[in-house]
């Protein structure tokens, strides 16, 4: 899938990123001829340089040595045309995983939002029209919230959406799908890794709302839907996969368990949902069933794939994370198997003495 392929990921040294570039590496889809990391963040990027070559330190040659290696490092911003244009001359795959996705940060600064998230994707298709690259796949990491969005970061990853599937006309040379999902278990940002830290120190847990629903995905599940996405889907696609859900109460009491740790109800942040939705009613009436996955055609007449009968069309129904809610056991159960309770986390030296209460 991937063989021989120069792949550009945008926002590389992100969560998602990260796993994607190792999952690339490892040859399992096909041994690309490059990974490109594009991101504006030095650090990380110097960071996750040493570590792929397993280093505390650097010397000269780790970076002079960029462009003749397999995993390669740019630094750029998917705001500027020109270097985004610049990175997309060398590939043959792009995946654009840089945003700014935390919801509240969003809701204060939308034109922020804006900026990264829309007019990232603005200028990735703009480079492949205008310089007419011939990019074989372009795959848009999109979320549930983009979904009957109600909040900044919904609505500039709905445009997103938008854009990558619009250009598909534009530009038909090029296959462009968008990838979506839920919370991405324990990424940076999300709730566990603060779940986690306020039982370390004794409490209490805050919790926005004891009614609050959440999908549930790993990393890795959600670098394994991208793959599904460019191995299976059609040009203007959107792929959405089968997730778990669970109260954020049940999140809570899985990671607290007997622990005498008290809880705090502090109500739903700016721009935050009750329930999050990955399918809408509209969307299910293009969308069909692969595997452990759902592919929405798109909406443009041009574009469609899916074919469904009038019947479907009326028995349609969102996919929401209040739809079939997993219980405490089964919350437990799921992040056990990801190493997230708090018995399963690496302690610290200063931390190895210091029992969770």
């Amino acid at each position: 899938m991937f063989e021989g392929k120069r792949v550009l990921v945008t926002g590389g040294t992100g969560s998602l990123g990260q796993v994607l570039v190792r999952r690339l590496l490892d040859g399992s889809v096909g041994l690309p001829e490059t990974v490109t990391v594009f991101s504006r963040d030095e650090a990380k990027q110097h960071y996750m340089r040493l570590s792929y070559v397993q280093r505390t330190a650097s010397t000269d040659e780790i970076i002079f040595e960029n462009f003749r290696r397999r995993l390669q490092f740019r630094i750029g911003d998917v705001r500027s045309y020109e270097s985004v244009a610049a990175a997309m001359r060398h590939a043959d795959v792009v995946i654009n995983a840089a945003a700014l996705k935390q919801v509240p940060t969003c809701e204060y600064f939308p034109s922020q939002a804006v900026a990264t998230n829309i007019g990232g994707a603005q200028n990735i298709v703009r480079a492949i029209r205008e310089l007419q690259l011939p990019i074989e796949t372009v795959v848009g990491i999109s979320t549930d919230k983009a979904c009957k969005p109600v909040n900044v970061m919904g609505l500039s990853k709905a445009v997103m959406e938008r854009i990558f599937i619009a250009d598909a006309l534009e530009s038909p040379q090029t296959r462009f799908l968008v990838v979506r999902y839920g919370n991405v278990l324990a990424s940076r940002g999300s709730v566990i890794p603060l779940f986690l830290e306020q039982i370390r120190n004794g409490g209490p847990v805050t919790l926005t709302s004891e009614a609050m629903t959440r999908f549930l995905i790993s990393l890795d599940e959600a670098v394994d839907t991208v793959f599904a996405a460019v191995r299976e889907g059609a040009s203007g696609e959107t792929y959405i996969p089968l997730c778990a859900s669970a109260t954020v109460r049940d999140i809570a009491a899985a990671l607290i368990g007997d622990r005498k740790v008290a809880t705090v109800v502090t109500g739903i942040r700016p721009g935050e949902k009750l329930h999050e939705v990955l399918i809408s009613e509209e969307e299910f009436r293009h969308a069909t069933r692969r595997g452990e996955y759902y592919a929405i055609s798109a909406m443009l007449p041009e574009l469609a794939t899916a074919s469904v009968d009038s019947q479907d069309a009326l028995t349609a129904r969102e996919y929401s994370s209040d739809t079939s809610v997993g219980d405490l056991v089964s919350t437990r159960s799921l992040l056990a198997r990801h190493g997230l309770l708090p018995e399963q986390q690496p302690q610290t030296p200063e931390k190895a003495g210091e029992l969770l209460r």
